[in-house]
């Protein structure tokens, strides 16, 4: 009879197109995998896989029997998350994609607690910035943050994320201080190349206007565009949760803060379907008790509410 290792196995080989690439995925030797597969095929007496130079594909047995096999694991994993649920327990790996500034500073400490309440939950936690395939890649979720673009994928809006135009003090003493988003063609910009395409948005009047930054420093890490903005390399638009230190250290100053930008977000995305598994129900719910509510994670934004209800108190004692 095949054993579950096996039917996971064999899966990851057909999703991942080689053995290496689903050992890899699975944390084993590529020799398991290929005994696994072997054992499969010696029981069900056919061949599931044709073997080329270029990888291997599944036969039309071997494709009947992905399907079949996923449904087996989907419905196991049904299962145990019921049960384990009745326990207050919750068992199995949480596969995620977490940006890289953001999820070392913020997420990487939540996935932590989540181990401690959690010991028989398995955490893989993948750090790039890069719009993983969810569904090709076998992630169960990712966070995203910014603008979404319309999908299949479910999303969950957590937090607002909000970006702030900074240089440092020696910049702006020597190429001058932007009066207007249209000023900022005069400057050398700090480009992030996470985007499809490079465009800052502002909001001049009641209108949304937007610039084309152009620069000779690109990156698609915050944390390098922010040490660059730091030593004087050029003007650069960051999330305010990696700029607030240095705002407050005075080694940014924030520019057109009277052309406000479009408001972001802090996204949790999952492959479509209607079950959301236990591992799942855990991280929104610590996600939105840390980010949800007040934004101690992200000083720059305290500081913007106090403003504002400062200036609301003040208007109303008028």
């Amino acid at each position: 009879m095949a054993e579950l290792d096996d039917l996971k196995g064999f899966v990851e080989v057909v999703e991942t197109g080689g053995f290496g690439r689903a050992a890899k995925r699975l944390g084993v030797s590529k020799s398991i995998i290929s005994r696994r597969i072997a054992r499969l095929e010696a029981e069900l007496g056919t061949r599931l896989l044709s073997r080329t130079t270029r990888g291997v594909s599944p036969t039309e047995a071997g494709l009947e029997f992905k399907t079949r096999s996923q449904r087996i694991l989907a419905d196991l994993e049904e299962a145990q998350d019921a049960v384990a649920s009745r326990g207050s327990g919750v068992i199995g790996q949480l596969r995620l994609s977490v940006p890289v500034s953001f999820g070392t500073r913020h997420v990487t400490p939540i996935l932590g607690e989540l181990a401690k309440r959690h010991p028989r939950l398995e955490i893989l936690a993948e750090y790039s910035d890069r719009f993983v395939d969810l569904i090709g890649e076998r992630f169960d979720a990712a966070i995203r943050l910014g603008q979404l673009k319309d999908s299949t994928l479910v999303a969950r809006r957590v937090a607002p994320i909000y970006g702030a135009v900074v240089a440092s003090p020696a910049y702006l003493a020597e190429k001058g201080r932007p009066q207007t988003p249209q000023d900022l063609a005069a400057h050398e910009c700090l480009i992030y190349t996470g985007r499809t395409v490079a465009e800052w948005s502002f909001r001049v009047g009641k209108r949304w206007v937007a610039v084309r930054p152009a620069g000779r420093l690109r990156s698609d890490s915050g944390e390098a565009l922010l040490q660059w903005a730091t030593a004087g390399l050029g003007i650069g638009v960051l999330p305010t949760f990696i700029i607030s230190e240095a705002i407050q250290s005075g080694r940014l100053e924030p520019l057109l803060t009277e052309f406000p930008m479009p408001e972001a977000g802090l996204f949790l995305v999952r492959p479509p379907g209607a079950q959301v598994s236990g591992k799942l129900r855990v991280l929104i719910d610590a996600l939105v008790e840390r980010f949800g509510g007040e934004t101690e994670w992200d000083p720059c934004q305290m500081a913007a509410r106090r403003l504002a209800a400062q200036q609301a108190a003040a208007s109303s004692a008028e």
